[in-house]
């Protein structure tokens, strides 16, 4: 397939007109053509959310208690609501997603779509390594027995590592400090001792496998960075020193501003005590973030979504936010959300180039002049993995 005299920005800056060509699932060719034919259009990387959970509701109208739905629905009907989430993100221009609460559904997902069973966008899966009583733990009624995998002391890390690793996840997910979702839990509870982050961390490197730490406490980002973490999400209470470093080691940080912001002001179903965990964050996030951003931390797409708090389309409405809160010019924000972003996840998207992945969005506009005009209405074609999953190629 292609598209000839078509605006390009290819990931990093804008190309002026070209003839661009590809195959199912590679770019095959992109040359300069001095000739524009596609008046008001562009063509763009397709998105990379580095920080969603694809099981959650996924129907229509008001979600859902978000605590006890995992509880009343069977997993297999879970599966179909995270293969609809992950379908809805592709046809709005989110063609690589990074699930960071996986288990075996999410990795059946993945593998369906990459075998072409179900259209589907790109999918890793993280396993998540939490302490009994901390953030992962505490996502259900205290009285409810079913629980997800917890670890405790630095050989049951190592092992619950080893678990993940051998159903098929692509990384871990690390619990560093509380959460706001988490019933019971408070942001600056500390979640695990440095003797057993050190070994997941060291246990997971050692199989191949990135980590990305929860932390939203000043001291749950601190020990994190200090051992060795693949990425940061949240990130809220990041201190002056803190974003330094970061900055320095080029560690990327997912902000999730959208659900953060949505839960503190009780527009999603939350309870008070989930509001006022989220208040208390935003209150001090917005200053400290856009300080660590112009410090050159490297901030990526991270949105959360979850189909209760943020939804699976609300990606663009992320990156537009991301100019505002943190500051950042529309290209550095649209780099955030394509190449940078899947180099921070190691795929092989994000830019249109020669013998990278198929994906792409065609769009009305320059967002990368005019952030605004990223939004799903200017939407005309949608491509991943080579072939067209929404919208009509011009």
């Amino acid at each position: 397939m292609r598209l000839d005299g078509i605006p390009l920005w290819d990931g990093t800056e804008y190309r002026g007109p070209v003839d661009l060509s590809w195959e199912p699932d590679r770019i095959t060719s992109v040359q300069p053509d001095a000739e524009p034919r596609h008046d008001g259009l562009c063509v763009l990387p397709g998105l990379v959310d580095t920080h969603v959970h694809l099981v959650g509701y996924a129907g229509p109208g008001d979600p859902p208690d978000f605590s006890t739905w995992p509880l009343v629905t069977t997993r297999d009907e879970q599966v179909l609501h995270g293969a609809a989430h992950a379908q809805r993100a592709m046809r709005h221009g989110v063609t690589t997603l990074r699930d960071l609460a996986g288990d075996e559904a999410q990795v059946a997902l993945r593998r369906v779509f990459d075998a072409g069973v179900l259209p589907g966008p790109r999918i890793q899966v993280h396993g998540v390594v939490g302490m009994t009583a901390g953030h992962n733990d505490l996502f259900v009624p205290p009285a409810v027995p079913s629980r997800k995998p917890t670890a405790d002391g630095p050989d049951e890390c190592r092992k619950l590592v080893r678990t993940w690793a051998r159903a098929g996840m692509d990384g871990i997910k690390l619990t560093t400090s509380g959460g706001v979702l988490s019933i019971g839990d408070r942001n600056a509870w500390r979640n695990y001792t440095r003797d057993e982050i050190r070994a997941v961390v060291d246990e997971a490197h050692a199989l191949g496998m990135l980590v990305a730490s929860h932390a939203h406490s000043e001291e749950g980002i601190r020990v994190a960075v200090e051992e060795g973490v693949d990425s940061i999400e949240h990130g809220t209470l990041m201190s002056k020193d803190l974003a330094e470093t970061l900055a320095a080691e080029g560690t990327p940080v997912a902000p999730t501003l959208l659900i953060n912001e949505a839960i503190a002001q009780g527009r999603v179903p939350v309870t008070p005590e989930a509001m006022a965990k989220a208040a208390e964050l935003v209150a001090t996030r917005d200053v400290l973030l856009a300080q660590a951003a112009a410090l050159g931390v490297r901030f990526v797409l991270g949105t959360d979504a979850n189909g209760h708090h943020v939804q699976f389309g609300d990606q663009f409405a992320e990156v537009v936010h991301m100019t505002r809160v943190l500051g950042m010019d529309a290209e550095s924000a649209l780099r955030a959300a394509t190449s940078d972003a899947a180099d921070s996840i190691g795929v092989p998207v994000g830019r249109i180039a020669p013998g990278l992945g198929a994906d792409l969005i065609v769009l009305r506009g320059r967002p990368w002049e005019r952030i605004e005009d990223l939004a799903i209405e200017n939407i005309v074609a949608v491509v991943s993995r080579g072939h067209v999953v929404a919208g009509r190629l011009p």
